[in-house]
């Protein structure tokens, strides 16, 4: 059974930092692409982080980037996501998720085709 599931939310303080981790199961995890969405309430999910197969390349979008970090660990099954410098507006469920195969786009949720069940972040001022 492919599996893919979060833990490492919480509530915080802006300005702090997180580490979300996704563990997943159920298939070869270092042949498939990752990412990371969120969805904030009355809100689209939104894509926040991409990494490839080794690590080597990965993609955020303008609003986040240089504030969260993706990285995985093929050994552990692990694909980990830091989220530094927290504000309000990163308040969401993250997600995490497997892209896939076969295709080279990652920055829809169709692009993506196994799921968490999510994990809680949210930054009080």
């Amino acid at each position: 059974q492919v599996q893919l599931v979060e833990s490492g939310g919480g509530l915080v303080q802006a300005g702090v930092s997180l580490r979300l981790s996704c563990e997943a199961s159920g298939y070869t995890f270092s042949n498939a692409r990752m990412g990371w969405f969120r969805q904030a309430p009355g809100k689209e999910r939104e894509f926040v982080a991409y990494i490839d197969w080794s690590g080597g390349t990965t993609y955020y979008p303008n609003s986040v980037k240089g504030r969260f970090t993706i990285s995985r660990d093929n050994a552990r099954n692990t694909v980990y996501l830091q989220l530094n410098s927290l504000k309000r507006e990163d308040t969401a469920v993250y997600y995490c998720a497997r892209a896939r195969f076969g295709r080279t786009t990652f920055a829809r949720s169709v692009d993506y085709d196994v799921w968490g069940q999510g994990t809680q972040v949210t930054v009080s001022s």
